[in-house]
């Protein structure tokens, strides 16, 4: 059996189901940036939960929604930021290469 490297277990681990302290049940969801693109590039998720977008780009990167939502800020290669998506549709893109877009929402 082979090791797993970092970046590979944060990709094998796309899902991470967590608990809150109020005991209601918060998930955590991956956003790899590769190739200047996002994947999965739309993604939909409850109210509360996480998303994790990792840089396995050889350029930084941002995810910034387009109403201000969220924004990561700079993620460097090899890097890791996480937002909080709240209620509603935010479609996203990155500041430094405007043609890399997805959308999120929260319900």
């Amino acid at each position: 059996m082979t090791q797993l490297n970092r970046r590979q277990m944060l990709a094998a681990a796309v899902l991470l189901p967590t608990l809150a302290a109020t005991g209601t049940r918060a998930v955590t969801w991956q956003v790899t940036i590769q190739g200047f693109a996002f994947s999965p590039a739309n993604f939909e998720v409850q109210a509360g939960d996480t998303i994790i977008f990792v840089n396995a780009d050889s350029a930084p990167h941002t995810a910034t929604a387009e109403d201000g939502a969220f924004d990561t800020g700079r993620i460097d290669p090899g890097q890791s930021a996480e937002v909080t998506v709240p209620t509603g549709s935010h479609p996203y893109f990155c500041k430094y290469h405007p043609m890399m877009k997805g959308a999120g929402t929260a319900t």
